[in-house]
């Protein structure tokens, strides 16, 4: 999943380790670590009965809970164009002409059609009424062919009276489609269905018509149906329902952001962020105990001070105190210090644009505070503009080229933009101008692992442990290393050790990374899925609005079937997701999974059929 957005740049939640992995801190928000070897903006993800079926760029991927090794070779290219072939062909029959439901009688319309109704089509035999069926849905197809669509809908009907025919129903839809009479095209491919529960065309069309009338849970059923009957081989039905998803998710997304006002994630999060800069103590003329706080500098001061807790009530404090500073105003010298910090704030919120300005007023005021030029690259390249991130580092060097911040966090744009070989240069400057900042040395391993250079990314975490022994930190990472090459038993020791080592500092700010981890690491190397949600509920006691231990819990119980449960996860997640687009994705999960427990409850035969084309599948190890 392209990794674009600001919390990128955050040294715990931008490690990566492996695009088919998922470690728990590996990317820039938890949706991006659950599904990050999907393409971001293609893909669907569905799971029905334990099997999560993923659609992306028009490839199907089927994970099945049962083992972790695939069941089945990848198919070789002359299977997939076969295939390919296949699913073209399909796309041509399934065109919307009703006269091509049914080749199977080919009649021409009579000059005289029988006459028939609800009162005289008893006394006719059973042949009879077999064969002026076909005249009239014959009829019926020329009228829809010459865009006669209410003498269609007049012929088709009369043919339902002589024989009751899910076709004969599908095709009166078709018609009532072309009318746009949603309505009645729910009514007359309802009672196709009813006939044939597996019929495509009746039900895409309910689907559709569902659709306009808004009725987004119903539709979304229906074309979850349809693909799981034709095996995800019709694209039109794939890109209906990744549509529908979308828009769906976007509609909710909306609703909820405006719901959730200003509200911060997680501490985890927070101060995951706060610490990819290395720690500065508070400006100097702030680090007096007298200031009145009833000033813009004791609040300025109140500010940095809450935030030292790395708890989410202080962070809470701090946001107030910087927004309170700004207001009273008189601060001086430090006014660049107060917006760039009330900038870091709004950014954690989720207010980009907001974040944006105040930290133009910060270069605007203090054009050497380098680190707002840092915080600006990094949102500008969350808005999509690249140039406009590489100009802010070229800014920051022009006025500190000695500032080893600057280093690393260009490290980190190249990173994301998959430049590894100039990430790792940024990476050596930002260590060799200062080398006692932790994440550089973490982050220049996960580059040269990502580089293919697996010996010099083992070295690189090895010297870091003997350097940096007494941070838990070093221990994490170094286990999603482990973990990535499936060394279980070394990676669950470093986890185990950076748990130890978390367990010693204030309670309230601990870093749940490691419990999270260990989970994944449990249950990919013994299937202990158990344990592995003992060790996220730890993490969620510690801390409720871990966004990553609420998305790997979910995931831990979709893995198992335990569908429901996995919803009220995913729709937590939906809450707790900072931007929009991390709500979209969360609620996208949220409403597949929904969709699967209607599945399961209405169509079982399907959740049945999906459970076996699982086994015949194979997907990416773990998750």
């Amino acid at each position: 999943m392209a990794n674009n957005t600001f919390p990128a740049m955050t040294p715990a939640q931008n490690v990566v380790i492996d695009t088919s992995s998922l470690s728990a801190s590996s990317s820039s928000s938890v949706w991006d670590r659950i599904s990050n070897w999907v393409s971001e903006n293609k893909a669907v993800v569905y799971t029905v009965a334990g099997i999560a079926v993923v659609v992306t760029g028009g490839t199907v991927y089927y994970l099945s809970t049962s083992s972790q090794e695939p069941s089945a070779p990848r198919k070789s290219k002359k299977e997939r164009r076969k295939e390919k072939k296949k699913a073209e062909e399909e796309k041509k029959v399934q065109q919307e002409k009703p006269a091509a439901e049914d080749k199977k009688v080919t009649i021409e319309e009579p000059e005289e059609l029988p006459e028939v109704d609800e009162t005289t089509v008893d006394s006719l035999s059973e042949e009879t009424r077999k064969s002026y069926a076909q005249k009239l849905k014959a009829a019926g197809n020329k009228a829809y062919g010459s865009k006669e669509y209410n003498r269609a809908i007049e012929l088709y009907g009369k043919a339902i009276i002589c024989k009751p025919d899910p076709i004969f129903y599908s095709n009166r839809a078709a018609c009532y489609n072309v009318l746009s009479e949603w309505e009645k095209v729910v009514e007359d491919t309802s009672a196709a269905l009813a006939m044939d529960s597996e019929y495509l065309k009746a039900l895409n069309r309910r689907a559709i018509a569902y659709e306009h009338l808004e009725k987004y849970d119903d539709a979304l059923l229906d074309f979850t149906a349809s693909c799981i009957i034709d095996q995800f081989t019709n694209r039109q039905s794939r890109e209906s329902l990744e549509r529908l998803l979308k828009k769906v998710a976007e509609k909710k997304a909306k609703e909820i952001m405006e719901a959730k006002g200003k509200k911060l994630p997680g501490s985890t999060f927070v101060t995951n962020y706060l610490q990819s800069f290395r720690p500065k103590p508070i400006p100097e003329g702030l680090d007096v105990d007298d200031l009145d706080e009833a000033s813009g500098k004791g609040q300025l001061r109140k500010g940095y001070l809450a935030m030292e807790t790395k708890t989410g009530e202080g962070y809470d404090e701090a946001a107030q105190a910087f927004e309170k500073a700004l207001e009273l105003g008189d601060l001086g010298e430090y006014e660049a210090n107060a917006l760039n910090m009330r900038a870091t704030f709004a950014y954690l919120h989720g207010n980009a644009l907001g974040a944006l300005e105040d930290l133009n007023k910060s270069i605007e005021s203090q054009p050497s505070l380098v680190q707002s030029y840092i915080k600006r690259a990094s949102l500008h390249l969350e808005l999509g503009n690249k140039d406009a991130a590489v100009d802010d580092f070229e800014l920051a060097i022009t006025n500190n080229k000695d500032d080893p911040d600057i280093y690393y966090h260009r490290a980190q744009l190249h990173f994301i933009l998959g430049e590894f070989a100039e990430a790792a240069k940024d990476y050596q400057k930002s260590i060799d101008l200062d080398p006692a900042f932790i994440y550089s040395h973490i982050q220049l391993g996960v580059t040269q692992y990502k580089l293919g250079s697996v010996a010099s990314a083992m070295a690189t975490f090895k010297r870091s442990v003997k350097k940096f022994e007494d941070v838990p930190d070093v221990y994490n990472y170094y286990g999603e290393l482990l973990l990535d090459q499936q060394d279980f038993q070394g990676a669950i020791d470093k986890f185990d050790k950076a748990i130890e080592m978390e367990s010693k500092t204030k309670p309230t700010a601990i870093n749940v990374l490691p419990l999270i981890n260990k989970a994944l690491g449990i249950f990919q190397w013994k299937q202990d899925s158990k344990e592995a949600e003992n060790l996220c509920q730890k993490a969620l006691i510690i801390d409720p609005e871990c966004d990553i231990a609420v998305g790997t819990m979910a995931q831990l119980l979709l893995q198992q079937g335990k569908v429901a449960e996995a919803l009220k996860y995913f729709t937590r997640a939906a809450e707790l997701a900072r931007t929009e687009g991390e709500v979209v994705n969360a609620i996208s999960y949220a409403e597949a999974t929904r969709t699967q427990l209607e599945v399961q409850e209405r169509y079982p035969q399907l959740a049945e059929r999906l459970q076996s084309m699982g086994a015949n599948f194979g997907g990416p190890p773990g998750f």
